[in-house]
């Protein structure tokens, strides 16, 4: 957990490299660590909660469920759980997700 979030990869194959699907849970009153993907575009799909996130220069926006979030490459990114509940949503990448996209960047952006 130390994105500050839990992670339950549902399809991230060589098989199939054109997009991955993970599982992300986000309990009450965590920030995720800001954090960028390189090469990747990053979709969140909010299943329940409610969140509020934050996309390079954009102003942070409030989601909860049913709300799709697009994430372009090299976008640094976190999420906040503002809610009571879990929230919980799915993180979509295309091409899929591989540790070694993954770049941290809370102690240059944050």
């Amino acid at each position: 957990m130390a994105e500050g979030c839990f992670i339950t990869e549902l399809s991230n194959s060589a098989d199939d490299p054109a997009v991955s699907i993970a599982r992300a849970r986000v309990e009450p009153g965590v920030t995720t660590r800001r954090h960028r993907l390189q090469g990747i575009t990053e979709r969140y799909f909010i299943i329940s909660g409610k969140g509020r996130v934050e996309i390079g220069d954009l102003p942070p926006q409030e989601v909860n469920s049913g709300d799709v979030v697009l994430i372009p490459p090299m976008c640094s990114q976190r999420i906040a759980n503002i809610g009571k509940e879990d929230l919980i949503f799915l993180a979509i990448c295309s091409p899929r997700y591989t540790q070694d996209v993954y770049e941290d960047v809370e102690d240059i952006n944050g």
